[in-house]
Parts: structure tokens; sequence; C-alpha cells
């Protein structure tokens, strides 16, 4: 009877230790199995850098189509009928990066005299050619063409910029124009033209 109690537990020992090892194989095929795998998202496609252009600066509203032109995005204006003036406009290009990003300006004056001022900014990560002295805000900025907006603002200014897939776009104001941020950027477009052949 010992002999075969010795036998039994032998056998159950080796079964135990056969059955341990099918366990930690099969938890550990299961583990690298179960691993989640990185999303295959693809990265946003990186903007090129521009050649440097001569500036161009526009005083009436008839070389509008010009300046346009002169941007690889569409340009951000108000839309016809908004009761603004728009007094001057300039495209101009900026060192970044080993190569050239470009601003387009569009001043435009309220029938109070204050002076809105309307940046499309290529490429749209070229947050280093934004102006410098601006702190954040604790209100949130309103929505431009989809994108989420951030508030910034000096003594004397609110600035409102966003960045799209195409361009980084910004709206400076007074700050006696705080309480009208909303109510300007639903007024706000994006402007383009087919490219001349």
């Amino acid at each position: 009877m010992t002999v075969r109690k010795k036998i039994l537990r032998i056998i159950l020992k080796l079964l135990t230790a056969v059955l341990s090892l099918v366990l930690l194989v099969s938890l550990g095929f299961a583990l690298v199995i179960a691993q989640p795998q990185p999303d295959q998202e693809e990265a946003p496609a990186t903007q090129p850098l521009l050649t440097p252009s001569p500036a161009f600066t526009m005083t009436t509203e008839s070389d509008m189509r010009t300046l346009v032109l002169s941007f690889p995005e569409p340009v951000m204006s108000f839309v016809s009928g908004s009761g603004f003036t728009l007094i001057s406009g300039t495209s101009a290009d900026s060192a970044l990066d080993g190569g050239f990003g470009r601003i387009a300006s569009l001043r435009w004056q309220t029938d109070d005299g204050e002076i809105i001022l309307l940046e499309s900014i290529y490429p749209a990560s070229a947050l280093s050619l934004l102006d410098q002295g601006y702190h954040f805000s604790n209100i949130a900025g309103p929505n431009l063409f989809g994108a989420a907006s951030v508030r910034m603002e000096t003594a004397d200014t609110i600035r409102i910029h966003a960045a799209t897939d195409a361009a980084l776009y910004v709206m400076t104001l007074p700050r006696s124009m705080s309480s009208r941020v909303s109510e300007l950027s639903r007024l706000l477009q994006l402007y383009s033209l087919p490219s001349e052949q």
C-alpha cells in the first residue's frame, strides 16, 4: 500500500507540474495575443514650408483677390454685410524652421472706429509666428471653423486663435469689444479663390 501511495503521489505531482506548465504557457500566450496594439492612426500631413515671395500690401478692397491668391490656404475675413470696413491688408513671409511661413493680415474698422485685425498664418503649426506678450484668459474662446480656439489677453487687447488643418487663424481686437467676441466669431468666413492658370 505504501508503494502504491508513493507512486500515486509521484504521478499526482507530475500531473500537477505538467498542468501548471500548460496553464503558464496558455496564460503567456493569451497575454501576448490580448496585448493592445497601438492604433494605426495616420499622422497628420506636415504642411510644406514656402519659398519666399515679395510682400504684398493692399489699400482697397479691389486688391483682395491678389492677397487671397498669394496665400496657400483660405484667408479669414468677415462675411459681406458685416458692417465693417476693410482698411488695409498685407501678405508677407516670415522665416520659420529652415523655410518660410506666410501671414495674411486684414485690418477692419467698426462703425465706432475700433480696429479688428484678422490674420491667417501658414502653416497651421506656426505658433511661433504669433505675437508674444499675451497671457491666457480664464474665459474660453469660441469655436472657429470647427476648431476650438484659445483666448489670450494683454492690458489693451484680446486675441483669439485656432489652428485648423489648413492654417492658424487669429483675431485681435480691443478689450473694449470683449462682450462681442462670440458675435464677431460668427461673422467670420474662410475666403478662397481658384488658382489662376
